[in-house]
């Protein structure tokens, strides 16, 4: 049997953690820049809110309706996060975390040791709100996609007090009759509307489809899956995840940059960004993208990108800002407002495998990097960086209604009052 657990409007829940006052109240959370709406919990969805709307277009109802309204405040949730996943892995032999709110569990050869696994699922509900006071939901069955509809029932439906178990095939079947294809992890918009034209209009008649006589159109992820509804485990999750083969920061900026040094100091942040993500996975960097733009909705939209082959591949933040400076005066041009910026990192290789060049030998400095990365990973990004990226980022993201980070900045920590 396998387990999803995952947090309830993880995003407005980490941000009543430390405001209790705000609990059962209704919140939003706004993307980068404040710009949509990104989680909205149950009392704001009953209020009318839209999510992925712009919020300047709900800001009156929120005005009207007393809706509380946060800016992203991506450490608090990392951090919350961490701790939710630790707990969480507590109470099985095997834990795969798959976002940052949600985490598979694996009851594999656990019968006689977890006999009840209601009961254990509202032990791990318990556990995770007393150390986090994070709301959690879990729904179990025989597959990874089982779980997941489960989980699905536990949090949407009344009744089930958090926790929702397949292990009858009439509950099953009563439960998979009143969801559309949708609701099943792995079928997107466009499969679900194919189904519907074959008359396949709940997930019931998903489950039973025959295999053989599958209609054109559909590839092999959707057999996976009907086999998954019918309690056949075809999907796993690998115990190390594929590094990536590419690696971007990009970001646009909450204020524009009209000046050279501003634009050069941003593209460094983001290019120390890059590197230091290319070497936690070990990789090296054998192309690299700088690009720059304004915004698309301007009169008249332009963008500037470069492209640098490393003849020695490289994971070196100095390699990269330099770059970065000798490129940045053909990147810039007066009176354009740049609005969004970006750094890739392409043509991935394996750090461990590095080909040296006796006639091109490597400037990287990899004792100063590891400094680097392990004061940066123990007091936080950016605790050292390179004065390439200045020291008053005006250009910074917009966070104006942004909460304090309680757990990761010395200055933020609560208060207790004796």
């Amino acid at each position: 049997m396998f387990a999803l657990v995952d947090a309830n409007s993880f995003y407005c829940s980490a941000e009543q953690v430390f405001r209790p006052e705000w609990r059962g109240k209704p919140l939003i959370v706004l993307s980068n820049n404040d710009g949509c709406i990104v989680a909205a919990n149950k009392q704001a969805i009953a209020l009318g809110i839209q999510k992925f709307q712009p919020y300047f277009k709900m800001k009156t109802l929120c005005e009207h309706t007393g809706i509380i309204v946060c800016s992203s405040n991506y450490e608090l949730y990392a951090d919350l996060s961490h701790k939710m996943m630790q707990v969480i892995g507590r109470f099985a032999p095997e834990q795969h975390i798959y976002s940052i709110d949600e985490s598979f569990l694996s009851f594999k050869n656990t019968t006689q040791s977890i006999p009840d696994l209601v009961s254990h699922a509202q032990g791990i509900r318990q556990a995770v709100w007393k150390e986090t006071r994070l709301p959690v939901c879990v729904g179990i069955g025989q597959t990874l996609t089982l779980a997941k509809v489960a989980n699905h029932v536990a949090k949407k439906w009344p009744g089930f007090n958090g926790v929702c178990l397949f292990n009858d095939e009439g509950f099953r079947k009563e439960v998979f009759e009143q969801l559309t294809p949708i609701d099943v992890w792995g079928i997107g918009r466009k499969t679900n509307e194919k189904l519907k034209q074959n008359g396949i209009l709940n997930v019931w008649q998903l489950s039973q489809l025959n295999m053989r006589y599958l209609p054109t159109g559909f590839n092999v992820e959707l057999e996976r899956t009907i086999k998954e509804l019918n309690g056949q485990p075809c999907k796993i999750w690998d115990g190390v995840r594929a590094d990536k083969l590419q690696i971007f920061s990009t970001r646009s900026l909450g204020k524009r940059i009209t000046d050279i040094a501003s634009l050069n100091q941003a593209l460094a942040k983001h290019g120390a960004i890059a590197a230091a993500k290319a070497r936690e996975q070990k990789s090296l960097c054998g192309t690299l993208i700088i690009f720059v733009a304004n915004s698309p909705f301007d009169e008249f939209p332009c963008s500037y990108k470069i492209v640098k082959q490393f003849h020695t591949p490289t994971n070196d933040t100095t390699q990269i800002n330099k770059v970065i400076s000798d490129s940045i005066h053909q990147l810039y041009q007066p009176g354009i407002g740049y609005y969004k910026i970006g750094i890739g990192l392409l043509n991935l290789s394996n750090a461990e495998y590095k080909q040296w060049d006796i006639l091109s030998p490597s400037v990287d400095n990899i004792p100063l990097m590891n400094v680097l990365d392990k004061i940066n990973q123990r007091f936080g990004r950016d605790s050292a960086f390179f004065i390439a990226q200045g020291t008053d980022e005006k250009w910074s993201m917009h966070r104006e209604l942004l909460t304090p980070q309680y757990t990761t900045n010395w200055h933020h920590i609560p208060p207790i009052l004796c």
